[in-house]
């Protein structure tokens, strides 16, 4: 068994570039940059802030949420699978490039505060959070599905006892 999953949380590094194809499908892409804080070791010696920046891929309906929604300096959660894909640049170089394909993504910005909504509803209050989440159609099944995990499964026949 294989797992290709990554979880990130960070702020948006560029507005995302949008390319258009013509099957009528879009992809989005963007750089995220997320930050391990610094600490003083025990020996007093300090160690700075690490920042890793990733490079973050969108396709068809995530991609246009990400296109609506996401700007340079958005907090977001990503979710979604490593990939690795090569080209030859101008000069003839093969260069290698790894980003993350996303396949959950959730808006983690507080709202600015507005007379009221897009929709006519009254506005969310300062200081709420604005949390949506959007995730990509699922892929169809090639074995049985398992259960939701809020789905109740029912226990074998006979097995009625706890164990405690």
């Amino acid at each position: 068994m294989a797992l290709n999953k990554v979880f990130l949380i960070g702020n948006v590094g560029r507005d995302p570039e949008v390319h258009y194809f013509d099957s009528n499908s879009r992809k989005t892409s963007f750089t995220l940059a997320t930050t391990e804080r610094g600490f003083v070791s025990r020996d007093g010696q300090q160690i700075p802030d690490r920042t890793e920046w990733h490079n973050i891929v969108l396709w068809r309906g995530l991609a246009e949420i990400g296109e609506k929604y996401i700007r340079k300096g958005s907090k977001i959660f990503i979710e979604g699978k490593i990939t690795t894909r090569s080209y030859e640049d101008k000069t003839g170089i093969k260069r290698y490039v790894t980003e993350i394909v996303g396949e959950n993504l959730e808006l983690l910005d507080k709202r600015e505060k507005t007379e009221s909504s897009e929709y006519g509803a009254p506005a969310q209050p300062q200081g709420a959070y604005s949390a949506p989440s959007y995730s990509a159609p699922a892929q169809p099944a090639t074995s049985p599905a398992a259960p939701a995990f809020d789905e109740p499964v029912a226990a074998p026949e006979g097995t009625d006892d706890l164990p405690f």
